[in-house]
């Protein structure tokens, strides 16, 4: 008699815990995912677009209360609070399995379990993860076909090994005769609970994006950065994109931005440069272990975008707009009368009628936008014309430089390069964005998001910049070049000065010479900065007195940021890296330094 593995275990504990009508084991293959469209179709929950418009392509339109991340239900569940940090929610695993269990009891009466065993970066890489979701909901499971490699060949890689178990249910049981809601949800009772000593995750009361989609944010970075952190690796909020200059030399680049910061653009970017090419091989998240050279590897573990619309368009997003021809998951953007889709920034003029993200008419005198600000798409990552060639490699690329940056108006310059790993761990640690008039709170106040990954981190923020820190001191060969950049400097007058988009490629390229040990440097109390032309600003409208703006180092701006750094870091008490302090401590006196010089 064939030996029970640990999924069949788990499955059959689930089963008796949710009492679904039936098991699906998801098989991964097209006419599952077409059974899935089947299903969200006759519910109300999903169109058809129109087949020559937008080929096999769906919109959907979720509940209005159940339509982001829900932060402020998202708990880490470890076995002590102070292992969670101030940067989680915190419940112990006692009480949040007692508080799920009544939940979960029952939750699946009337309804089909689906069983997804998915993998977290290509099957039978060294560097990937592989879990098993269950869950109730079709969309789900249509939408881990695209961001996931997940089926039968998962399950087989499994074999009797360890994976992720991640629990799903919408939370609405169906009675007998019982008619079902076009998009069944239960916000009211939601929770998203990681437990990361035991590598578990439970989701309940939400059908939706990150709440619902489990191997993205829940186990790509809550429970991965805690195994990252056992592990000796790192898993991140990150982009990776491969540059090729004209003589045919490659670097790859990863990226952390916090939302609002052009992530998926510079992913997919086209360069402005000559004879530069950018391609892609991930937009959103970032798996580095180092390789038998010592060096750090990365991949993107996902295998789709899982992308904001509004905003999007042929301007700011070319790649991503090509990306979107067909094969696509539309959720919460309008529907035009052709039977396509629309979003807020996707034309410059919108069509004169339109049916909103709520089903209703929509007329541009409507008092709310067509879309949901957070309506997305959801599109193979092969279907991207920029996408690398390497990107499925099971040994992942090399990464020759870091990237951090906010969305700061002041103070921070274009770009600066740290002078070692540890100062760029500390630029990382205060990475910020200043809140806009859309925001809550004081316009210009700073809302710190250190390398984009304050909702996303699985464990005491202070304890993760420790082991960015202690990478240094196990690394056999150098780390990769650390920079922080900031697109959104302004002058006087309140405009941006840098153009931003396709021109963001002139920074990539001193980044690029700066690898190779090409560009020119002026040493500044905050690292390197470019020489005066160290980056090609030709054929850009920008004087001289507007370059120099961009490049500055404002000794009193950051010299009055200090303070505000100190008590961001007081919240981390005497968990925060020693070496971080030091390096607070070594900035404010370069910067009094160099004040002090200058009078």
């Amino acid at each position: 008699m064939p030996q029970t593995t640990k999924v069949e275990t788990w499955v059959q504990k689930v089963k008796e815990l949710c009492q679904p009508e039936n098991i699906v084991i998801c098989s991964g293959t097209p006419e599952e995912y077409d059974q899935m469209w089947e299903l969200l179709i006759e519910s109300g929950a999903a169109r058809r677009l129109n087949n020559t418009k937008r080929p096999n392509s769906y919109i959907v339109r979720s509940d209005p209360d159940d339509v982001a991340r829900v932060e402020s239900r998202t708990f880490v569940c470890s076995h002590e609070e102070e292992d969670a940090g101030p940067n989680n929610n915190w419940m112990s695993p006692k009480d949040m399995k007692a508080t799920l269990t009544p939940l979960f009891s029952g939750c699946m009466r009337g309804r089909t379990m689906y069983v997804i065993p998915f993998s977290m970066g290509p099957i039978g890489s060294p560097i990937a993860h592989i879990g098993v979701q269950i869950t109730d909901s079709p969309y789900v499971v249509a939408s881990m076909h695209i961001m996931t490699r997940m089926g039968r060949a998962v399950l087989d890689a499994i074999g009797s090994g360890d994976f992720v178990p991640c629990l799903h249910s919408v939370g609405k049981p169906l009675c007998k005769g019982e008619a079902d809601a076009s998009w069944p949800c239960n916000p009211n009772q939601l929770y998203v609970a990681h437990f990361p000593e035991e590598r578990q995750i439970f989701s309940f009361g939400s059908g939706y994006g990150g709440n619902a989609l489990l191997g993205k944010k829940c186990f790509a970075l809550r429970i991965a950065s805690t195994m990252a952190r056992e592990g000796g690796w790192l898993a991140e909020h990150m982009l990776i994109l491969k540059i090729t200059n004209p003589e045919g030399i490659v670097r790859y680049i990863a990226g952390a931005f916090p939302s609002a910061c052009g992530k998926t653009n510079l992913a997919m970017l086209v360069p402005t440069i000559p004879n530069w090419q950018v391609e892609t091989v991930g937009d959103d998240i970032c798996w580095m272990q180092f390789g038998d050279d010592g060096r750090l590897y990365g991949i993107n573990p996902e295998a789709g975008f899982f992308g904001v619309a509004p905003g999007t368009s042929m301007q700011s997003n070319p790649n991503a707009m090509l990306t979107l021809r067909k094969n696509c998951i539309f959720t919460n953007v309008a529907e035009t009368d052709e039977g396509d889709v629309w979003w807020e920034g996707m034309t410059e003029k919108p069509p004169a009628h339109l049916i909103d993200w709520r089903g209703e008419d929509w007329t541009p005198d409507s008092a709310n936008t067509a879309a949901h600000p957070n309506a997305r798409f959801t599109v193979s990552a092969r279907q991207c014309p920029t996408m690398a060639e390497e990107w499925e490699d099971r040994s992942g690329v090399p990464i020759s430089a870091i990237l951090f940056g906010g969305r700061r108006a002041t103070v921070v310059p274009l770009v600066n390069e740290s002078a070692n790993w540890i100062q760029g761990v500390f630029f990382g640690s205060i990475v910020s964005s200043e809140k806009t008039a859309a925001a809550a709170g004081n316009i210009g106040k700073l809302r710190r998001d250190p390398m984009a990954m304050l909702p996303f981190c699985g464990y005491n923020m202070a304890d993760y910049w420790q082991h960015w820190i202690n990478l240094a001191k196990n690394a056999t060969t150098k780390l990769p070049s650390i920079y922080y950049v900031n697109w959104f400097r302004k002058d006087e007058n309140g405009d941006f000065l840098w153009p931003g988009f396709g021109e963001n490629s002139r920074v990539l390229k001193w980044i690029f010479d700066r690898c190779e040990g090409n560009a020119e440097v002026i040493k500044t109390p905050i690292g390197n900065v470019p020489s005066p032309d160290g980056i090609d600003f030709s054929g850009l409208k920008l004087s001289s007195s507007q370059i120099e703006h961009l490049l500055k180092v404002e000794i009193d701006g950051w010299l009055k940021e200090i303070p505000s750094i100190k008590a961001y870091y007081k919240e981390y008490h005497d968990r925060l890296p020693k070496e971080l302090s030091k390096e607070l401590e070594e900035l404010k006196s370069r910067l009094e330094d160099a004040k002090q010089s200058t009078l």
